[in-house]
């Protein structure tokens, strides 16, 4: 029997809410088909369907088409009737279950990874992907192959991506002209987020927005330091008001202000709620534990009665609570924004998200760096993601959040202030006496850390608390190199 025809899954590759490998090192096709027919097991259990609608779509990358084949092969198998709507973006495929009124979906696609990998976010419910009890589930399923066994189908859907734009186009059109950068990195939303953002009234100027599965400039990130230099340059060459970012799947968005200045997507989030706020009040808005501490003390979110909540970090958890308390809108300091209804469908969608601000803009006779001047100044990091093994991070991560306790107790001083709150949903975020904070937690979807610092009262305190934290994961001698640094 051939190398190819026997079944090859790196288990580490089912993460807490979407599953992803280096292909084909640690997952072959014959890999991709058993975990199709795990995934079409669970549908057809959870929905207790002979022949459950499934949405499938792929991202641009050389491989993926052949990888959501295989897939596909996998669910047919279980009895599950495949929507093929070809090349999308991810909110494209959770559109779809909407429209098409499917039973789940299955997105082949490895987001903002590097090339090389590959990767499916899948969710039954409308409108969220898997918790991490589902995805636990799936890995049992697909890795003792315990199948179903039954007859489905394959479809293809033509021209759904038009009727995806023509959705967010005809709800969302602006009554001024907005100079517009839209950087794609040359991946997947190039073909989707020119044409949507032109039809409602932008002028576009188009940055690497033609596809190429190399990624020949840099890798299509919002968060990389690349793609939002060459934003930057652009939007000031072009005296645009404003440059955004789009993530390899389209779910994302990163922002760069008219002065060619990054907007952290937190303090993106913070200026969207204060705008619902004022037409939507008495409501709640959910963050992730990596976002400003801006949002507990907004003098604009008090004034209209709206709260916020820190929850866990991760585009399926945020998802989850705003749907669970009906908030109107989550934000994710990685750029991952969730509108509720009147604004959204309740998923993570970079060109909505990108609509949304354009619509601040349109209700402000202001600049979006004269807009965001009126929040306090506060001090960021950057996400930064230090090398830790998948299999050691998690234990890592809970030895940390003890030694932080212990620091507290003890009254041990960061720049110069106690310890005076620790909120640990999702590792550890410590805060100080002027609000400053900082947290460490295990990446969702890669063999890291994550570590974000925000100071309140400048650079140099910033510097403090990153050089505290260095030093902690330095102690654990199990944490390795940082993808970016400060």
């Amino acid at each position: 029997m051939k190398k190819d025809d026997i079944s090859h899954i790196q288990k580490n590759g089912f993460r807490e809410y979407d599953a992803r490998w280096l292909y084909p090192n640690d997952i072959n096709l014959k890999g991709i088909e058993q975990l199709g027919k795990g995934l079409g097991t669970q549908i057809v259990k959870k929905t207790n369907k002979i022949n459950p609608r499934v949405v499938v779509g792929h991202d641009y990358r050389s491989y993926s088409e052949e990888v959501k084949t295989a897939l596909k092969k996998g669910l047919i198998s279980t009895g599950c009737n495949i929507e093929d709507i070809g090349l999308s973006l991810t909110p494209t495929v959770y559109f779809a279950q909407f429209k098409l009124n499917s039973d789940a979906i299955a997105m082949v696609t490895a987001s903002h990874n590097e090339n090389g990998w590959t990767g499916v976010k899948m969710g039954i419910e409308r409108g969220l992907t898997h918790a991490p009890e589902e995805m636990n589930e799936l890995k049992e399923i697909t890795l003792n192959k315990k199948f179903l066994s039954g007859k489905g189908s394959d479809k293809d859907i033509k021209d759904f991506q038009k009727i995806y734009s023509k959705d967010l186009i005809e709800k969302n059109k602006l009554n001024k002209k907005i100079k517009a950068v839209v950087a794609c990195g040359n991946g997947t939303a190039g073909i989707f987020a020119p044409e949507a953002l032109r039809g409602i009234g932008c002028e576009v100027i188009e940055l690497d927005c033609k596809l190429d599965f190399t990624f020949p400039k840099y890798n299509p990130n919002p968060e990389d330091l690349k793609m939002l230099n060459a934003i930057s340059k652009c939007v000031k060459e072009n005296k645009a008001d404003i440059g955004f970012g789009f993530d390899g799947d389209g779910d994302r968005l990163g922002v760069i202000d008219d002065s060619g200045k990054e907007i952290y997507s937190d303090k993106i989030g913070l200026l969207l709620a204060r705008n619902l706020s004022k037409e939507h009040q008495n409501q709640i808005f959910v963050v992730d534990v990596k976002s400003t501490g801006l949002f507990k003390k907004d003098s604009i979110l008090s004034k209209n009665n709206c709260k916020t909540i820190y929850w866990k970090t991760g585009h399926s958890h945020i998802k989850r609570k705003v749907k669970e308390i009906k908030a109107l809108a989550g934000f994710e300091k990685s750029g991952h924004f969730f509108f509720n209804k009147p604004n959204g469908f309740g998923y993570d969608d970079g060109i909505n998200s990108a609509i949304q601000v354009c619509h601040l803009l349109d209700n402000e006779n202001k600049k979006i760096s004269e807009i965001l001047k009126e929040l306090p100044t506060t001090y960021q990091t950057p996400t930064m993601a230090p090398f830790c093994k998948d299999e050691e991070k998690y234990k890592v991560v809970e030895s940390l959040v003890e030694k932080v306790k212990k620091l507290k107790n003890d009254n041990i001083k960061i720049d110069g202030q106690n310890i005076i709150d620790i909120l640990t949903v999702n590792g550890v975020r410590f805060s100080l006496e002027d609000g400053s904070w900082g947290l460490i937690r295990a990446s969702s979807n890669k063999p890291s850390l994550v570590v974000v610092v925000e100071s309140s009262s400048s650079d140099n305190g910033k510097m403090k608390i990153f050089e505290f934290i260095d030093n902690l994961l330095k102690s654990t001698g199990k944490v390795g190199k940082y993808d970016q640094k400060i």
